[in-house]
């Protein structure tokens, strides 16, 4: 549904600048790339947030929440209705000694690795895999991001959030229903907050492991050109990137987007690639791999706005 024109001025008297109009997804994304969304929103506060939310439900527009930007295809066409960044207020972090560890609690807007960072060097284990992982907590909390034997799933105990009339909402473990790359939460439900329970351990063994798992990303992954991450879920039993390889894929391009010549389950763009010529690259990656291997890859990237 496009945006009713006296939503985003209702929006744009409470939050100002930084609810823009038409404003290039591209400048928001890890890939650089996305067409521009009817009204993107910065809200700083719960309060502020929960004002778009119901704003938007009473004149039936449809909100999508961006995060961090990684992890996701922005449609070249770009976003109607209102697309939700969360501003710097979401990323405080609050630590709570306990007894064996801590919990920390970590606003959805924090970044994932630098919250890995910050508890290895506390001597607190159980977030090592997310060192180098750009995403923000409340993405990875929404599709268990995770590498190398761990994921969201293994940490969080609670999450907390807003449902969609804008009140508040805890989630306990018990009610996340955690999947490969996927977590159940109710429709039109926006998290604010997640809660992580960590162990105490010794920190030069939790930043050992930690920087394996960095030496392993920079061995493995490729740099210095924007991307997206994994573009698809791994199978059971076998890898996503391994397929690829074997089916004769890497380095192939479809205009400014390439199949990456170090990890083939990487796509990165060399400047100026456009949604559909990533969309072509995993169309041909699918098919070719269903060909050669009988596998069917599943994005493990969401696809968002219009095509």
């Amino acid at each position: 549904m496009e945006l009713p024109p006296p939503l985003a001025e209702t929006i744009a008297a409470r939050l100002g600048v930084r609810a823009c109009r038409s404003e290039p997804l591209a400048r928001h994304t890890s890939f650089r790339i996305g067409g521009p969304a009817d009204l993107l929103v910065v809200p700083e506060t719960v309060d502020e947030l929960a004002f778009v939310l119901r704003a938007a439900s009473a004149c039936g527009a449809t909100v999508t929440m961006l995060g961090g930007g990684s992890n996701v295809l922005v449609g070249d066409g770009g976003v109607r209705g209102v697309v939700v960044k969360l501003g710097r207020g979401f990323a405080r972090v609050e630590w709570h000694d306990g007894e064996g560890g801590a919990e920390v609690r970590a606003g959805a807007g924090a970044n994932l690795g630098r919250l890995a960072r910050t508890a290895a060097s506390r001597g607190l284990a159980g977030l090592e895999h997310a060192e180098g992982i750009p995403g923000t907590v409340g993405g990875a909390l929404f599709m268990n991001a995770g590498a190398y034997g761990g994921d969201v799933a293994s940490a969080a105990v609670a999450v907390e959030g807003l449902d969609g009339r804008g009140e508040l909402v805890v989630l306990p473990r018990a009610a996340l229903a955690f999947r490969y790359r996927g977590t159940a939460l109710p429709p039109r439900f926006v998290v604010t907050a997640v809660r992580f329970a960590l162990r105490a351990e010794a920190p030069d063994a939790v930043r050992g492991r930690l920087e394996d798992v960095r030496r392993r990303r920079v061995a493995s992954q490729p740099h210095g050109r924007a991307n997206a991450g994994s573009m698809f879920k791994n199978p059971a039993g076998d890898h996503a990137g391994r397929l690829i390889d074997v089916a004769g894929l890497k380095g192939a391009r479809i205009g400014r987007a390439r199949i990456s010549e170090r990890h083939a389950n990487f796509i990165v763009n060399e400047g100026g690639a456009s949604a559909g010529d990533v969309k072509g690259l995993m169309d041909l990656a699918q098919r070719v791999v269903w060909e050669r291997s009988g596998v069917w890859l599943e994005p493990e990237v969401r696809f968002v706005g219009s095509w």
